[in-house]
């Protein structure tokens, strides 16, 4: 008979510095079952809401994660704004599309060095980041910030980029694009990674949308699900491919992402060549009153805000479902048959953000 036996997993681990906690049920190196345990960095962000202005409150709610700010930011304005009915310059909506698929190309760009760390590929590790180096470089050109933007703000943003930086960036994105076919072929051709990741942690497309899974977890199992494809900003201007996979395990959850980066370059050309001139934001006045959900495509899939107004300068209910909150389920569902040394490797492969998760 096998031997049972529960091993803890983090809230630290050297593969994967993420708060949270596996009791992983194993019989002998497989796992059974995995029992998740979060909320090691609660910060109490939402009820938040309730103490600080409306308009203040777009600058705690970019420290809800560092990676994803800029998109938490938006997410927040676009739910106020629905509340106050108030109308978006179409300029601002273009540099906010540019700014939010910048997030996405330094998020992936930062998960396939760490996945390239977990393989102990240290030069590859730094090539990505090095890459990424350079979207944080135009994200400080273009916001003064290289993590926390502050940016945007109900009714628009608060800076512009002219065409001497529009060009500059196109042409750095260019280059970067075909550095980046050398990079993404390590990852999808070496046999270390395939054989790491091939058949393993599957999530079968009914599986997927049983347990609610987004972003680049649904589209790894075939579902071709998008939010931006709702054409909220400028995305109802711009045309690209929902990258998808029907291999539904970890290396297509890798090959989905990979994609993803070179579909974000696509659409911020776009969004350059295609940018209108005109006023980057409008004044809204007032206090808000009424309700409202804003729905964007996060790096790591959708996130939902749902924003209750009293008609104070204080919001009555801050409400957010991020994606990993959901993503966790996926997770507990592929780990077991997994052997316990996959398993930094999956976890890393929803590409988990407990900061977003618990705020």
């Amino acid at each position: 008979m096998a031997n049972r036996s529960v091993v803890p997993f983090g809230p630290q681990h050297p593969v994967l510095p993420e708060p949270i906690h596996l009791d992983l049920v194993l019989e002998d190196e497989k796992v059974i079952e995995a029992i998740p345990s979060i909320g090691f960095v609660h910060r109490g962000l939402e009820q938040l809401a309730e103490k600080r202005d409306f308009n203040d409150y777009q600058y705690v709610i970019e420290r809800i994660c560092g990676i994803c700010s800029f998109k938490h930011g938006m997410a927040y304005c676009e739910s106020i704004e629905r509340i106050f009915d108030a109308q978006v310059p179409e300029r601002a909506q273009f540099l906010r599309t540019i700014w939010g698929e910048m997030s996405r190309i330094h998020s992936h760009l930062l998960w396939l060095g760490l996945l390239a760390d977990a393989f102990g590929f240290d030069a590859l590790f730094m090539q990505c980041w090095r890459m990424r180096e350079k979207v944080l470089d135009m994200f400080e050109a273009s916001t003064g910030g290289r993590v926390i933007f502050s940016v945007n703000k109900i009714g628009g943003v608060l800076k512009d980029m002219d065409s001497s930086m529009l060009k500059s960036f196109s042409d750095i994105f260019t280059d970067m694009a075909e550095e980046l076919k050398k990079l993404i072929r390590i990852f999808l051709k070496d046999y270390t990674v395939e054989h790491r990741l091939r058949g393993v942690g599957i999530l079968t497309k009914e599986d997927a949308l049983k347990l609610g899974a987004v972003g680049p977890m649904a589209r790894a199992s075939g579902i071709e699900l998008d939010t931006r494809k709702t054409g909220y900003e400028a995305y109802d201007k711009i045309e690209f491919d929902i990258i998808t996979s029907k291999e539904c395990d970890g290396y297509a959850r890798c090959a989905v992402r990979a994609g993803e980066i070179f579909q974000s370059i696509n659409i911020i050309r776009q969004c350059i060549d295609k940018i209108p001139q005109g006023a980057i934001s409008n004044a809204v006045k007032g206090n808000p009153d009424g309700e409202a959900f804003a729905r964007v495509e996060q790096p790591r899939g959708e996130a939902v805000y749902y924003a209750k107004a009293n008609g104070t300068k204080f919001l009555e209910r801050m409400r957010i479902r991020t994606p990993t909150f959901t993503n966790i389920q996926s997770l507990i569902h592929i780990l077991p048959g997994s052997d316990l040394a996959d398993v930094p490797l999956q976890i890393l492969t929803i590409d988990p953000c407990i900061s977003c998760t618990e705020r």
